[in-house]
């Protein structure tokens, strides 16, 4: 049942991703969709109206959006990664549980808003901070990203704890949009990825309850839930684009060997090898997510180096080979594939993929990985670490 949730959202998003891409605009239909079909809850506990779901039920879905419509994929993994945080992180809290049933009942999309100017996309710092006084509090943030924030009913916003705070002594806040005002500094005008429209906001939020606050700390949340549930969920997408692009160079090779009774076309061989880089890519991403769903409820091993590591190598390793395979397949399918407008166009997904290495920059994650095999160490085993 769940596939077939999947594929009739995908079936919806298919019908209008060209239109999202050229007018640079929300996949309203494809979100319109998903809350149509309930799978925006699908992670929430069932005991809050949501059908409990694990990341690799989401990762399923993210894989076939990705093959519709990369822009819906992605704002669907990027509401799952957010609601990854408050069902791993907010169960101790009553506001958040109850918040979690809204989610469920009324299907609200949630957003991030966790880069911010100054700082970039260094998602672990924070130059705004909360301002608590009786049980409320102000936060003003300039937000140099946040995708379909004009969309979104809810924002989890990343800031210092408090204004004295280090700048990596952080919290994460739920916002309602009735709550917040969004001034846009920016827009997104960019090569691939239209459809997040990740507009650039001065945000700013008065007289929020204090409940509203995550009683975990963000470096917590991040490490035991964001970080799994991004490179993961990101991941899935990539693979969907990257398997939309193999499947029409696949197409392209057999309607040539029609042509060709009895000869094999010199593009087959080049199919063959693409094959063997997604099922390559496929065996990652599948043994990260089930080395996740292992993992599940072993705080240890999920803050541990090894599982930080792996992580990483998904998210850089994933994102090269994603790029790869389109590249690849475009090669295949030739000036067909370069042209708009044909059965084998793949001009959206190679400028929606190209994204895939710049968001959170694969330098910076390489060099993060780099500062970690300074001091872990080797297992000594092959089905471990």
């Amino acid at each position: 049942m769940l596939a077939e949730r999947f594929a009739r959202a995908a079936s919806v998003a298919a019908l209008h991703a060209d239109a999202v891409d050229r007018e640079g605009r929300f996949p309203a239909e494809a979100v319109a969709a998903l809350k149509a079909e309930r799978l925006l809850g699908l992670q929430i506990p069932r005991q809050f109206g949501g059908e409990g779901a694990g990341l690799t039920d989401i990762a399923e879905g993210c894989y076939a959006l990705g093959q519709a419509c990369s822009a819906a994929a992605m704002v669907f993994a990027m509401h799952h990664i957010k609601v990854s945080s408050l069902v791993s992180h907010g169960l101790d809290s009553a506001w958040h549980c109850r918040l979690m049933e809204r989610i469920a009942g009324e299907q609200l999309l949630v957003a991030s808003s966790t880069t911010e100017a100054g700082i970039g996309g260094d998602l672990r710092n924070s130059l705004c901070a909360v301002e608590a006084e009786d049980g409320v509090f102000a936060l003003a943030k300039d937000a140099s990203v946040i995708s379909y924030g004009a969309q979104a009913d809810l924002i989890l916003a990343t800031a210092r704890r408090n204004a004295e705070a280090a700048t990596s002594d952080q919290v994460l806040v739920a916002l309602l949009s009735d709550q917040i005002t969004l001034e846009r500094t920016s827009t997104w005008d960019t090569l691939g990825m239209r459809g997040t429209c990740s507009d650039g906001f001065r945000l700013e939020a008065r007289g929020v309850p204090v409940e509203q606050i995550l009683p975990k700390p963000f470096a917590e949340i991040a490490a035991q839930s964001m970080l799994a549930a991004s490179h993961l969920l990101w991941s899935s997408v990539w693979f969907g684009i990257a398997s939309f692009a193999v499947d029409r160079a696949r197409v392209f090779v057999q309607a040539e060997a029609r042509k060709r009774q009895g000869q094999v076309p010199p593009t087959a061989l080049r199919l063959a090898e693409l094959s063997n880089a997604l099922q390559a890519m496929k065996a990652t991403l599948v043994s990260a997510l089930r080395r996740f769903e292992d993992a599940q409820g072993n705080a240890d091993l999920l803050d541990s180096l090894a599982f930080s590591v792996m992580l990483n190598n998904l998210k850089t390793t994933a994102s090269d080979m994603a790029v790869d395979i389109v590249q690849r397949a475009l090669g295949i399918v030739g000036l067909a594939g370069y042209k708009n407008g044909t059965p084998f166009s793949l001009g959206r997904p190679l400028r929606d993929v190209l994204s895939a290495p710049l968001m959170i920059g694969n330098d910076r994650i390489l060099a993060n990985t780099a500062k970690l095999l300074l001091v872990q160490k080797s297992s000594g085993q092959l089905m471990s670490a």
